[in-house]
């Protein structure tokens, strides 16, 4: 079910995640982790920040000695920093080269849409071909890079070498072009709302993560649900059933599963995922697992 939380509801929650953050700052990073166990099997959930500044210090003594416990890791994707398996499904999923974009907008959001490309320095015809949605992910993650922040940097990239060093074997809970068809399948109208959250909170999109990442690494939930569930478009209904509510269904149906086995697994998903009424801990209890923090 769609959180009862009005889009304005979320963002004046933001705002009051923004004027805590300097107060509620930890002496060190301690991101939640969460563990599903059985009698003979563990599974480790840490929410993860895909994008951060180089040199974020987010490591635990906690995280650590759960992850040096496990015997393998399981992101939401594997291969997601794949550059040249990226190029080869995004022309069929995210490029429209019979419709421009701007034509697709209300006057003032195709205002908001020139000012935003040539914020980026972004040439405007290689977004006029992109649909709705690929517009959107691009725009949102542009001014982030230029505030410094780098996709090279997130958590799951550092996981993944980590465990590449030990020969621990990685998986993925969901498949490149799956992830990229949960928004090119979204109904056209969701698609669009996903571009004008994006539009309309633009220039906030560097303050934004930055709130959400001083609540992440203060393991504060609450502000990180207020801050996560205000940005993005989830407002519409649509994409947030496709992009949270659907997948953390799909995911606690397979880490289930996994329980049902034996041994020690590592599992990293988008933070957002683990904040909310519908987050990933609700679905497992759905199933009759607990997740506890650790």
């Amino acid at each position: 079910m769609l959180t009862k939380l009005t889009h304005r509801a979320r963002r004046a929650l933001a705002a009051c995640a923004l004027a805590l953050t300097a107060l509620a700052a930890p002496a060190a990073a301690e991101p939640a982790l969460w563990a599903i166990k059985d009698h003979d099997s563990t599974i480790y959930i840490l929410g993860s920040i895909h994008i951060l500044r180089p040199g974020t210090e987010w490591r635990s003594p906690k995280i650590d000695k759960a992850f040096s416990a496990s015997q393998d890791l399981v992101l939401e994707v594997v291969g997601a920093d794949d550059v040249a398996a990226m190029q080869a499904i995004l022309p069929k999923y995210g490029i429209d080269l019979t419709t421009k974009l701007s034509t697709r907008l209300e006057p003032a959001d195709r205002e908001r849409l020139a000012a935003a490309v040539a914020a980026t320095g972004t040439p405007p015809q290689a977004v006029e071909v992109m649909r709705p949605w690929l517009a959107s992910m691009s725009l949102a993650t542009l001014p982030l890079v230029k505030a410094g922040f780098d996709p090279k940097s997130g958590v799951e990239l550092s996981l993944t070498a980590q465990a590449k060093a030990a020969g621990k074997p990685i998986s993925g809970l969901e498949t490149l072009e799956q992830q990229i068809r949960f928004m090119a399948d979204l109904p056209p109208a969701a698609e669009l709302a996903m571009l004008k959250a994006t539009l309309e909170d633009f220039d906030k999109s560097v303050p934004m993560t930055e709130q959400m990442l001083a609540a992440w690494l203060a393991a504060d939930q609450d502000r990180l649900a207020a801050v996560f569930l205000a940005e993005g478009g989830l407002d519409d209904p649509a994409v947030y059933e496709a992009m949270l509510a659907r997948r953390n269904r799909d995911w606690a149906g397979q880490l289930k599963a996994k329980l049902a086995g034996s041994g020690t697994s590592f599992v990293t998903v988008g933070a957002g995922h683990l904040v909310g009424p519908d987050s990933l801990q609700a679905e497992l209890a759905k199933l009759g697992v607990i997740a506890e923090r650790q």
